[in-house]
């Protein structure tokens, strides 16, 4: 069990030594990217970029507190959640929870008419939705979109129905999912958006689904792009505690069922996220396989939509970011934004105070937007505005088939292709 006496003691004493630092105001973020037309697009019509100030308040001196704010913060209290389960291929269960503000929560939207716009959130990893995660979810519902969290095997009340747990990189789960989406709402253009370690399984998602990922782009905060390396290294002890500790009492909850399959007396004993990982999923295979499989950027070169990343230089979390950042992934692939901030913490990415909204979630919908105003210009210039209508709308298949099926791909038109395409000029 956590000492939570010695966390708060560490925080305070992080606070009674830093305090008193003086952060210089800066304003704007350093935009990384490989020079394209969408690039330049970008730069000129995404104002959120420039938008942002780092005023010299004494909290901008502890990216752990910005990063305990945001993950283990207050949920926001309008919002609320419709909850779906869907049974996968092998009979296991998901959730996906469908938000709604205050004036919806007690109409149960059961009927399959869904808003044109659909934002997918894949939280971390560890088990619960984190304030960053209801935060993004309130902004989405006021800017038309529809949000809905894919909640894993077994986490956030999801039951376990099966002795199969999600490996951290396998994208199967997710795909079904995406798929039931895509069946719900017709027509509509999904977005979706991956917080620490989470973004780790939407970037495998998109790897491996390609152009078939039926995603129109896709947004990253805080993500955790060499998850091996980071699982190897470890945390920062304040971060390694809470993270064992929310593995823990997840699992707990299944130890009858999971006991008889696992050796679960080692991963309670466990003093490693390392160690943790190993006693799931390496018992019938080396270290070395599992993340050759479920490494996040093994298909990164496949992925085919544009994916923005907000990273911040002082995550207490990821750590440096000349040593976990892949700055050679942003200046060579036409698909991936980084955006790079001086100060945030690990998805603490604040507007102006600690209790208020975050900054990179209006960088994000407006890069969604940004997007879409992009692909709809190329389309007018390409005199195919009056062949797909006002906006563009991506086919969606009902099947449940793989991704790289051709069948399937929702670009298989060469016109489709090269409007796609055309932001890699």
């Amino acid at each position: 069990m956590l000492p939570w006496a010695g966390v708060l003691g560490f925080l305070l004493l992080l606070i009674l030594l830093r305090v008193w630092v003086w952060v210089p105001s800066s304003s704007g973020a350093q935009l990384v990217c490989k020079p394209s037309a969408l690039a330049a697009y970008l730069e000129s019509q995404c104002q959120a970029l420039k938008g942002l100030c780092e005023a010299s308040w004494p909290w901008r001196a502890l990216p752990s507190l910005q990063t305990l704010a945001s993950l283990m913060g207050p949920l926001d209290s309008r919002v609320h959640f419709i909850r779906t389960y869907l049974q996968l291929s092998d009979e296991g269960l998901v959730a996906l929870d469908w938000a709604v503000g205050p004036a919806q929560q007690e109409r149960r939207q059961t009927s399959s008419t869904c808003s044109a716009l659909v934002l997918l959130l894949v939280p971390n990893s560890f088990g619960k939705v984190t304030r960053n995660i209801s935060k993004l979810c309130h902004v989405a519902l006021l800017h038309g979109y529809r949000p809905v969290v894919f909640n894993r095997r077994g986490q956030n009340g999801c039951p376990l129905s099966t002795t199969t747990l999600q490996p951290y990189g396998d994208p199967a789960d997710l795909r079904e999912a995406i798929q039931y989406i895509c069946y719900r709402c017709p027509g509509a253009l999904l977005f979706a958006v991956g917080e620490s370690t989470g973004a780790g399984l939407l970037f495998s998602y998109l790897g491996e689904c390609g152009s078939s990922s039926h995603l129109t782009a896709a947004g990253c905060i805080s993500p955790i792009f060499h998850p091996r390396g980071w699982f190897e290294a470890g945390c920062p002890w304040l971060w390694q505690q809470l993270l064992l500790m929310s593995q823990k009492v997840l699992l707990s909850r299944f130890a009858t069922v999971l006991g008889e399959v696992l050796p679960l007396d080692r991963f309670f004993e466990g003093q490693s996220l390392r160690e943790l990982e190993e006693v799931l999923f390496c018992q019938s295979q080396t270290w070395d396989l599992y993340w050759e499989r479920n490494d996040s950027l093994r298909d990164v070169d496949e992925v085919a939509v544009p994916v923005l990343c907000i990273c911040s230089q002082d995550d207490p979390v990821c750590g440096a970011p000349r040593d976990t950042l892949p700055f050679e992934l942003f200046e060579t692939n036409p698909y991936f934004f980084l955006v790079l901030t001086q100060g945030g913490g690990h998805c603490g990415f604040f507007k102006d105070s600690l209790c208020g909204a975050f900054w990179s979630h209006e960088v994000l919908l407006q890069f969604f937007h940004t997007i879409v105003d992009f692909l709809l210009t190329e389309d007018k210039l390409r005199g195919q505005a009056k062949k797909r209508g006002a906006r563009p709308v991506l086919k969606v298949t009902q099947g449940r088939s793989g991704c790289r099926q051709e069948s399937c791909c929702p670009h298989n038109s060469p016109d489709v292709y090269r409007w796609q395409r055309s932001y890699t000029r």
